[in-house]
């Protein structure tokens, strides 16, 4: 069991028959009220993330994700197809489970997949994830008051703000959590 005050980004856990991970939590106390817990969560076997608030010393039962390390493949537009790295066994994985996941995944890249009781439930990005620029416009002279930024199309087909001093073709570092901007490469 877990209290739902220690939750943390990443902590698994079961509630109501549905297996959710923590994306985010904030805790807060009203005067002389109970403290209580307010959790942005996802939803591992629908994808869809909620908003749950728990009264605080509440108690959940631990979710034990089975990680595995996997490879991605392809595309095929309806599914992505992974492969295990040890086993060479391949996975699919509908693309509806993983919209988020889906601006980030390029050929080969290392993933994490989760299950639970042999049931697939989704992918686990690396924190952090170097993609090519395949376009953006150049900066506008004048148009650098604070924090000058551009947008930009990574090769996966997503967008984010990027430095003005970026030039289509190179490689950024994008955070997978947020899709905002890192560093250059």
């Amino acid at each position: 069991m877990i209290n739902v005050n220690e939750f943390r980004p990443g902590i698994t856990f079961e509630f109501e028959n549905e297996i959710y991970v923590v994306i985010s939590a904030q805790h807060s106390k009203q005067g002389r009220g109970q403290a209580n817990v307010k959790a942005k969560v996802k939803n591992l076997r629908t994808g869809a993330i909620t908003i749950k608030t728990f009264s605080g010393g509440e108690r959940v039962e631990k979710a034990h994700i089975e990680k595995i390390s996997m490879s991605f493949l392809y595309n095929d537009g309806v599914s992505i197809v992974l492969m295990d790295d040890s086993t060479y066994e391949q996975v699919a994985i509908e693309n509806t489970k993983i919209t988020w996941e889906l601006n980030f995944l390029t050929e080969g890249i290392k993933v994490k997949l989760r299950k639970f009781n042999n049931e697939i439930l989704d992918i686990e990005l690396p924190a952090k994830i170097e993609l090519k620029i395949t376009s953006t416009f150049d900066a506008v002279r004048g148009n650098t008051t604070t924090n000058p930024t551009k947008r930009a199309t990574l090769e996966t087909g997503y967008e984010i703000d990027v430095p003005l001093f970026i030039k289509e073709g190179e490689s950024v570092i994008v955070s997978t959590e947020d899709g905002k901007y890192v560093s250059r490469a």
